[in-house]
């Protein structure tokens, strides 16, 4: 169905900007659960054309990402600081940053700050973790305060970038942020599609803003 008749429809139109690094299944399928009309883009100016959510998917390394980026980085970027509601999951939420020492590329730049390992013993993080100190409201709309991790690097906000911090986690003693949000750019470093019924209940939650956002434009 073409963007024109999607909009006809009052559908809610959602794009995943898929860097070619995995299965996007369970995430496209949290999205239409939550009421998304989904739409998988690999060129990263054409993902934020013709559609009323961005997602960025937490699956891959920064490196290839970022070059997958780099052809629409600008136009992106542009369009997240102009509104376009964005999710960024795990490396999604990390693209959102200046960079990472995962490897070269350059991120959105929305928070201030770069990627670095994980500061213990045991990396990568896979499993359950609390999600502490959330100020945002799509997370307490879900009630979500555990969710699913599968990573190796976090996020290092600058002084500036530590006004975007919405939500904590630690792993073995490293202290990390666990979502940011500026504007109506949102990130998590956790997988949301993969932490159960909270998990989707923000998927819903988001895709909720993305659809007010829209009705008031």
């Amino acid at each position: 169905m073409s963007a024109e008749s999607l909009r006809a429809t009052g559908a809610l139109r959602v794009t995943v900007f898929d860097y070619g690094a995995g299965n996007l299944h369970s995430l496209v399928k949290a999205l239409e659960a939550g009421g998304g009309t989904v739409h998988v883009e690999t060129d990263a100016a054409r993902a934020v054309q013709d559609t009323d959510a961005l997602v960025l998917p937490g699956v891959g390394a920064f490196a290839p990402a970022a070059e997958r980026l780099a052809g629409g980085l600008e136009a992106m970027r542009d369009a997240l600081h102009g509104g376009l509601p964005t999710l960024g999951i795990c490396l999604g939420m990390q693209l959102l940053f200046d960079g990472s020492d995962e490897g070269p590329g350059a991120g959105l730049g929305v928070v201030p700050g770069r990627v670095e390992k994980l500061r213990a013993v045991r990396v990568p993080q896979i499993g359950w973790n609390t999600v502490d100190d959330a100020t945002d409201v799509l997370l307490a709309a879900s009630a979500l305060d555990v969710a699913y991790y599968a990573n190796s690097y976090v996020a290092r906000p600058t002084d500036a970038g530590m006004a975007f911090v919405t939500a904590w986690s630690e792993h073995d003693g490293d202290r990390f942020p666990a979502a940011v949000r500026r504007g109506n750019v949102v990130g998590t470093q956790f997988h949301p599609e993969k932490s159960s019924a909270p998990g989707l209940a923000f998927v819903r939650a988001f895709l909720d803003l993305a659809s007010t956002l829209r009705r008031s434009a």
